[in-house]
This record gives C-alpha cells, sequence and structure tokens, in this order.
C-alpha cells in the first residue's frame, strides 16, 4: 500500500535516517516506537507528503488517501465543532448540491432524446450512486458518533472551536480523519490529552473500523490493544517486528541475547585460531594448516550485535523534607463558575507518602481541583494543607510555556538559584541534554524533548508534594519508565492526573474518580478501578432491568447465580428483539428489491426514459433500499456479537 524504499534523512551534518527501507500493507496496525528525537514524527510527515527526504523514496498508488493527524495543529475559530468536524464529508456536499443542480435540469430541460440530456441523466445516477455508498445522509449521525466518542457532550457540539483548549482541537482534527476513512492512517501521539474512556473508544475503532494504520503512541496499553506489528528505529536504522509491542520488547530482549551469545562463540573461535596462526606462523611443518586458518578467517561471516542506544533519562527526585501526617485534607469543597458546577461535597484526606491518582473524563474538575490545591483559585469548603507542605507541580501544557529562543542550558539558568546553579549541566547531562544538546533552541526540541526539559525544573528544589497534571504526554516510553520508578522510589506523596493506565499501574494505590459533579475514592490500583467500575455498571443494569430487584435490596449484594440468571435473561430478551428487526429488515429489503426491478423494467423503455417522475422515484426507492440493507448489515452484526 505504501512502500518506503532506502530513505534517508540528514541535516546539519547528522544522519537522522540511514537508508531504511519497509512496506506498510492494507489492513496492518502498525506500531512505530523509538526514544524521542529517533525520528518517528519525521517519518509520518515523510509518509503524509509534508516533508521530503534526503534520498530515497516513497510510493503509494494514486487512489490511496492518507489522513495523517501531527503532534499539534491550527484550527480555524470561525466554526462551531460539529460545523469543523463535519468538513469531513465536504465533497460529498458538495456532491449532493451538484445532484440538486442536475434535477433541476432535467426538470427544466424538454430535449429528451438529446445526447446532451442522456449525459445529465448518467451524471447524475452516478452521483446518487456515489453518495449512497458514501452514507450521506447518515453523514451528521457519524459526526454526532464520533465527536461524543472522543469525550465530547451533546452540549459542546453547537459551540464555537475558539472556546476549546488545544486538547480539544486536537480531538476534533482527530475526529475529522476518522470521519474520512482514509486507506492509510498516521497518528502521531493520538492518546495525548484523551481520558481513559476516549482512548478505549479510539482503540475499539482503530480496531475494527480503520484501514492501514501506522501510530506513534507511548500508551503502552493502547499499543498493545490496537497494533500488531512494530516497527523500531533506533540509531538510524529500523527493526520490523509482526508482533504487538509488548511482544517485541521480549522478541528484542530475546534476540540480542542470542546474537550476544553467538557473537561471544565466534569471538572465542577466532582468537582461538589466530592464537594458531600466530604459534605456527614460522613452522614449515604446519604451513598447509596456517594457510587454510587464514582462508577459513578470511571467509568468516562475522556476527554484529544490534546496537543499543544507552542514552536514558536518569531521574532521581531529592529527598523530601518531611512534611506534616495529612498533607491534604478537604472537606465538603465544591467549585462553581457561574451557573456551571464543576463538582462539590468533595471530602477526602491524603496521607503523607501515598501516591495516588485523579480520573475521570476531561472536564469533569481535575486540573479544576489541582489548581485549588494549589491555591490558584477560589472555592467553597475546606481545603487544608498540612505543615511544612512543599509542592513540586508540573503542568501539562508547561513544555508550551517555554520560552522558544532561550537555549536549553538558558532554560534552567534562567530558573535556578544558589549553589545549583553550578551542577546544572550535570542535571542536563542526565536528561540527555548532554554537550551540544545544552545550547539547542528550545524551538527545535521535538514534544518529549521539551516535556523532559519541563520536568527538570522539578529538580530544583526540595518538595515533599509532587502534583504532576499529564506528566507522560510526549515523553517515550523508555523515559516513562525511569519516571514512574522515580516516583515509585520517591518518599513524599504524589498526586498524578493521568489518562495512561499502563503508567499508573503499580504505582498507585488509590484512585479518585471525577465524574457528574462528584468525587468518589476508590481503594487498589488502577486496574482494580477499572475492573470494579466494569462490575458496578453491570450490577447496575442489571438490577434495573430486574423485576426482583427491590427484594434483591435488602442483601448487601446480589449473589453470583441470580446475576448470572439475570444476565442470561437480559441476553435472550435482547436476542429475540434483535432476531425480530433482523426478520423485519430481511422482508422491507425484498420487498424494495421487486420495487425496484418492475421500476428498472418500465425506465427501460423509450416512455420509461424520458419519465422524468419514474426517474425520481426511482433514485428514492434506491436510497430508501440502501438505507435498509445498511440496516440490515448493522442489526445482523450486533445479533452475531450476542449470540458469538
Amino acid at each position: 500500500m505504501v512502500s518506503i524504499d532506502n530513505l534517508t534523512v540528514s541535516f546539519g551534518g547528522f544522519t537522522l535516517l540511514d537508508q531504511i527501507s519497509f512496506v506498510l500493507n492494507r489492513n496492518e496496525r502498525v506500531a512505530l516506537t523509538g526514544k524521542n528525537g529517533a525520528g518517528k514524527s519525521t517519518l509520518l510527515k515523510i509518509m503524509a507528503g509534508l516533508q521530503q527526504p534526503t534520498s530515497g523514496n516513497i510510493s503509494f498508488p494514486k487512489e490511496v488517501s492518507i489522513g495523517y493527524l501531527p503532534q499539534q495543529m491550527k484550527l480555524s475559530d470561525g466554526r462551531s465543532v460539529r460545523e469543523e468536524a463535519s468538513l469531513a464529508f465536504e465533497h460529498l456536499q458538495k456532491m449532493e448540491k451538484e445532484l440538486e443542480r442536475l434535477h433541476r435540469e432535467m426538470a427544466e430541460r424538454t430535449d429528451y432524446e438529446s445526447d446532451a440530456y442522456q449525459q445529465v441523466i448518467e451524471r447524475a445516477t452516478d452521483l446518487q450512486e456515489l453518495l449512497q455508498m458514501s452514507g450521506i445522509h447518515n453523514f451528521e449521525a457519524e459526526v454526532e458518533k464520533t465527536l461524543m466518542g472522543l469525550g465530547f457532550a451533546r452540549a459542546d457540539l453547537e459551540r464555537p472551536t475558539r472556546e476549546f483548549s488545544g486538547g480539544w482541537r486536537m480531538r476534533i482534527e482527530l475526529a475529522k480523519i476518522l470521519l474520512q476513512a482514509p486507506d492509510v492512517l498516521l497518528l502521531d501521539e493520538p492518546t495525548n490529552h484523551l481520558d481513559i474512556e476516549s482512548i478505549q473508544w479510539l482503540e475499539n475503532f482503530l480496531s475494527t473500523h480503520a484501514n492501514a494504520v501506522m501510530l506513534v503512541s507511548h500508551d503502552r496499553a493502547f499499543l498493545d490493544a490496537v497494533t500488531t506489528r512494530t516497527v523500531e528505529i533506533m540509531l538510524g536504522d529500523i527493526h520490523d517486528y509482526k508482533v504487538s509491542y509488548s511482544k517485541y520488547v521480549e522478541l528484542r530482549k530475546e534476540r540480542r541475547e542470542q546474537q550476544q551469545r553467538a557473537y561471544e562463540n565466534q569471538q572465542k573461535q577466532i582468537k582461538d585460531t589466530e592464537d594458531f596462526i600466530e604459534r605456527f606462523r614460522y613452522k614449515a611443518t604446519k604451513s598447509n594448516q596456517v594457510q587454510s586458518r587464514i582462508k577459513q578467517l578470511d571467509k568468516l561471516d562475522r556476527i554484529e550485535v544490534d546496537e543499543v542506544d544507552n542514552s536514558r533519562l536518569n531521574l532521581r527526585f531529592p529527598p523530601a523534607p518531611r512534611s506534616g501526617t495529612y498533607p491534604v485534607i478537604m472537606e465538603e469543597m465544591e467549585k462553581r463558575y457561574g451557573d456551571h458546577l464543576v463538582f462539590s461535597h468533595v471530602t477526602l484526606t491524603i496521607e503523607r507518602g501515598e501516591k495516588i491518582a485523579f480520573v475521570g473524563k476531561n472536564g469533569e474538575g481535575k486540573s479544576t481541583l489541582v489548581k485549588c490545591i494549589m491555591q490558584e483559585i477560589d472555592h467553597g469548603g475546606r481545603l487544608e494543607l498540612g505543615h511544612n507542605v512543599k509542592i513540586g507541580y508540573f503542568a501539562q501544557n508547561q513544555a508550551q510555556l517555554l520560552d522558544e529562543d532561550m537555549t536549553v542550558f538558558e532554560t534552567i539558568d534562567y530558573v535556578a538559584v544558589g549553589d545549583i546553579r553550578t551542577k546544572i549541566r550535570d542535571i542536563l547531562g542526565a536528561f540527555m541534554f548532554g554537550g551540544e544538546a545544552s545550547e539547542k533552541k528550545v524551538k527545535v526540541l521535538s514534544g518529549g524533548e521539551r516535556s523532559r526539559l519541563a520536568m527538570i525544573r522539578l529538580l530544583l528544589e526540595p518538595v515533599n508534594l509532587l502534583i504532576l497534571d499529564e506528566p507522560t504526554n510526549h515523553l517515550d516510553l523508555a523515559s516513562k519508565d525511569v519516571l514512574k520508578k522515580a516516583i515509585r522510589e520517591f518518599d513524599g506523596t504524589a498526586i498524578i492526573v493521568s489518562h495512561d493506565r499502563d503508567f499508573l499501574d503499580g504505582l498507585v494505590d488509590k484512585v479518585y474518580e471525577f465524574g457528574g459533579g462528584k468525587v468518589r475514592e476508590h481503594l487498589g490500583g488502577i486496574y482494580d478501578f477499572l475492573t470494579k467500575k466494569k462490575m458496578e455498571t453491570l450490577q447496575q443494569l442489571e438490577l434495573s432491568a430486574s423485576p426482583t430487584s427491590k427484594r434483591e435490596e435488602k442483601h448487601d449484594e446480589p449473589s453470583e447465580s441470580k446475576l448470572s440468571y439475570q444476565e442470561q435473561k437480559e441476553m435472550n430478551r435482547q436476542q429475540r428483539r434483535l432476531e425480530k428487526q433482523v426478520e423485519e429488515a430481511e422482508k422491507k429489503v425484498a420487498s424494495l428489491e421487486e420495487k425496484l426491478k418492475a421500476m428498472e423494467e418500465q425506465l427501460a423503455t423509450p416512455e420509461g426514459a424520458s419519465n422524468m417522475d419514474m426517474l425520481q422515484k426511482y433514485l428514492e426507492v434506491k436510497a430508501r433500499l440502501d438505507q435498509a440493507m445498511n440496516s440490515w448489515e448493522r442489526t445482523t452484526t450486533e445479533l452475531e456479537k450476542l449470540v458469538g
């Protein structure tokens, strides 16, 4: 589908990609991985046609369409959310207007026998068929479904895009690209700024609706759920694995261990041979054997071990000054913006040393509560910080607030005070900004490099309460692992606002869920929370559907056998309903097909061909048949999923 052949990218005497080649095939979902600055975003831009390589070729058939989601984009401020997303169907709307014009022309003209009139009919018929196949009549519903899947509320759809933050604008652009249904999707960190529910929706969409996909993401769980092939960029070269990300990590480790063992065995063989040659080089009786061994060495296919990029973020937070037993206490807290209630009745206590997560849909108040703790905004109720609490805060937009005209060194030197200024270069080196990299301008840094630079600020003074708002956005997987380890070893308290399930797993032991104006406490890790949420939802559905639920209210939990019975009862009811809908849809399709066949026979006659009313009715019946077929397919799929 898309072929990369001997692609090289060089600039400033540095080779970023060195003669790489691979093919992205139809229906493949590929993870593009590698450390920050390895060239992932550059490769996607080249595949999207937005950047030219130094040498090499990229080729794909003319009819193949490509959709590209960059890390950052600009949207027009003159449209609503719905209007902006609907631009995905702009070409179809133009076709619909042309069809309306052709219908008016056919009604006004009387030269029914002319070639020009026949051409108008043929063009109108072609447009009608194209529009029916493309689902023009359902596009508004598709726009709404996609936007709401990505986290927008119905009330948001008519709001102008200028009212939304960069993260929400990225969602609008993502919705637009998904709605265009391109043959190839190139997504650069699509999960940044998405909440957990929206990520799970996107996982399902890409797994069931997308054609070919190549994506960059630092969300390990997302990669495992979506991709089946992993292409790694390492030191300018690529390594191609036909497996998911987690399996690739295992295979890469095994491959290097095997290479290392084979390399060591060969090196021993080479040394033994060289020792033999050196020992008997001048003995006439051994000359034939010596020559034979020399030839063996010359012909030997030398084993090479994959070079490993050992540059790593080495992050360790300074020892935390001891705080009071309870760094944060809240009682009946409330926050409103005018008539809009963000949350109310928030009562919680965070103990010293706890690592907790704030999760929930965007817009439900996670960052707002963080701002309350930071005392940046006012609120109702009581919020008390414990004795000697010193806060270190990392905001999700902090990387964008850096001065782009300053160098890396100047950025840190500007905020550093006291003795720490003598250690700036050591700190920068630990964050992979050693040597010449410290003199880079901020504006040339990748998203991940900017995030690392912003993270350094946390090291400039000891703190005992870390508040990290989406700290993993733009960090590569290796850097995320080291940051996770550093937070786990941090002897203070940490509040982490994140949508990254893999990052939170094993790091937090308590989850606070934001939603519906409430903040609910869940004990346990992130996957305990997700599992519990699904179980709670299932129980609520089954109990609400059960006529015996009132009798069961006196028990704390319905028994497993009763739940299973109710589940089976509900499944049977849904199956009967879907079977009836499939039967009705089949009858409707058969009836419309019969009607259409009769109309086609009439239109085949000279009288019928010139009957404009008949043609219009034919097109209307054909449109109804297409809708009936779509309904039948959708219902049949639902039934198969239920019984399968």
